[in-house]
């Protein structure tokens, strides 16, 4: 009876929140229609993103209770293997190619990084553990080899959290600090836009992030101001000075804050933000092991922190791969995980 009474728990779960899954995506689908037909923009793209994750969260979901550790151990490897084969994902000079996509490469290793852990997390046989482990590692590696950092330092944090998720009994905590860190990466981009930091902060973030994105963050920020509720989708690169002037500029502001800001408005900003609440609202709520929860939101928090400096969430294999690792860590496994380790940590079972 405990039995029963724990799935129908979980099954009630899980419809709360795929409930909330449809509701917001199907809001940034509707409004970016919205403010498409008011300001005559192009919700193509929007549209696309929303599709991607919708699709791959789905595609995690049932792959994730089939096969819950060689599923996320294949997109591990998948998504390793598709950074480096695939040239618009490497980083470095590229002649005729615009900026952003290392950025991209940043984003798909984290990840990679983070499937990899997550399906350590879901074995109990501690050699495969260990090579999942390895795997993870060996990612880091490959993102310092291509000349990516920010993807060599994602990838690192991604299994430090992961190594650290196997202490923590309470996966509320964790979730309100990956909140917490998403949070302020992107209020440092919105600082940094609107020139509010200290000359001596502002003068060294500059160099890293360099003077053309900061012009662009500023011109979206200029562009939110004006337009409450944006100045439509896929307008940024006709309206923005600093992007119409170089040309190798892809249009986009490099920032998924500020672009959804400038583009379409508060309200966007909103949606953004409820997609990613909605995120990690799940991982809390999902009945999966605590570490592959916590692992999971690592490695989406770690994407959303290089989106908030970066162009990651305009390549779809980033979006997809987003929505593939959280249906893997929320899905339910057909058969029982590591014996003997909870599926809800102790003090975060939801009220009934």
């Amino acid at each position: 009876m405990e039995s029963v009474a724990g799935a129908d728990a979980d099954g009630d779960r899980r419809n709360v929140s795929d409930a909330m899954g449809v509701v917001v995506l199907g809001a940034c689908a509707v409004w970016a229609l919205i403010t498409a037909t008011v300001h005559g923009g192009r919700p193509e793209g929007v549209l696309l993103a929303v599709l991607a994750v919708a699709a791959g969260y789905a595609a995690g979901r049932i792959c994730g209770a089939l096969a819950p550790v060689v599923a996320p151990a294949a997109g591990a490897l998948a998504g390793l293997t598709l950074t480096v084969t695939v040239p618009h994902l490497a980083p470095g000079p590229q002649p005729g190619m615009p900026l952003g996509h290392v950025g991209a490469t940043a984003a798909l290793l984290a990840l990679s990084a983070g499937a990899a852990c997550c399906a350590a997390w879901s074995t109990s046989l501690p050699a495969l553990r260990l090579a999942l482990r390895l795997l993870a590692a060996g990612i880091a590696l490959t993102a310092a080899a291509l000349g990516s950092v920010t993807g060599a330092l994602a990838c690192s944090a991604v299994l430090l959290c992961s190594l650290a998720a196997g202490r923590m009994n309470h996966r509320g905590l964790g979730i309100a600090g990956l909140a917490l860190a998403a949070a302020l990466v992107t209020t440092g981009s919105w600082a940094v836009a609107g020139s509010v930091l200290p000359e001596g902060l502002a003068t060294a973030l500059e160099g890293p992030l360099t003077r053309h994105r900061v012009a662009l963050w500023q011109d979206a920020l200029g562009m939110a101001r004006t337009e409450f509720l944006g100045v439509g989708p896929g307008r940024f690169g006709e309206l923005s000075p600093t992007a119409t002037a170089s040309p190798l500029s892809d249009g986009k502001p490099h920032s998924a804050f500020l672009q959804q800001a400038a583009e379409q408005g508060v309200v966007g900003v909103a949606l953004l933000a409820a997609a990613f609440c909605w995120v990690l609202y799940t991982l809390w709520r999902t009945g999966r092991p605590t570490p592959v929860a916590l692992t999971a939101g690592a490695a989406l928090t770690a994407l959303a922190a290089v989106a908030a400096v970066g162009n990651a969430l305009s390549f779809t294999a980033v979006s997809v791969g987003a929505g593939l690792l959280a249906g893997l860590a929320t899905a339910r496994p057909l058969t029982e995980e590591s014996p003997g380790r909870e599926k809800v940590a102790p003090g975060d079972r939801p009220a009934r």
